[in-house]
């Protein structure tokens, strides 16, 4: 049997040491942040038609109709409105639902804090707005720029949203 030197010993761990890190590590362009912008998640709307809403879904809709207050994040290079919406979701405990819509190419919201479409009435759901406006593409299409300011999603009426279509 051969015995290992010392010397021989000690590369052989700093070798298995370098390739865990190199193959946990990733690449660094992964995680290069490519800016910051504020989101927030609101179904305060809801608080105006509490006459619409599903009773079973009461106790989901917060007193202030605040989900998520306005936070500031950061991105990387090509996440979309939607990937900052599964990513802030997940790391806050709010659950999300989505589905992906093959009508229009991007993933449609479902559902957000147990609240869903239709749960406030047929014409209620999620929407999504950057900077004051309501694109009209889906979430998965919206890449982030740096300074977005309120990528927010709010529960709405369909005819709330006249002013801003």
């Amino acid at each position: 049997m051969k015995h290992r030197t010392p010397w021989s010993a000690a590369l052989l761990c700093w070798l298995l040491c370098l390739a865990l890190l190199t193959a946990c590590g990733g690449s660094s362009a992964e995680t290069e942040t490519a800016g910051s912008c504020t989101v927030s998640i609101s179904c305060a709307t809801i608080l105006d038609n509490l006459d619409q809403l599903n009773a079973a879904k009461a106790d989901f809709v917060p007193d202030d109709g605040v989900i998520l207050p306005e936070t500031e994040l950061s991105f990387t290079e090509g996440e979309t409105a939607f990937d900052l919406l599964q990513r802030v979701c997940r790391d806050n405990g709010i659950s999300m639902e989505s589905s992906w819509s093959p009508l229009y190419n991007s993933a449609y919201i479902e559902g957000i804090a147990q609240l869903y479409e239709f749960d406030c009435g047929e014409l209620s759901g999620w929407m999504y707005s950057v900077n004051g406006t309501y694109p009209n593409y889906g979430c998965s299409k919206y890449t982030l720029q740096d300074g977005d300011v309120a990528v927010s999603y709010t529960h709405l009426r369909a005819h709330e949203t006249d002013s801003y279509l």
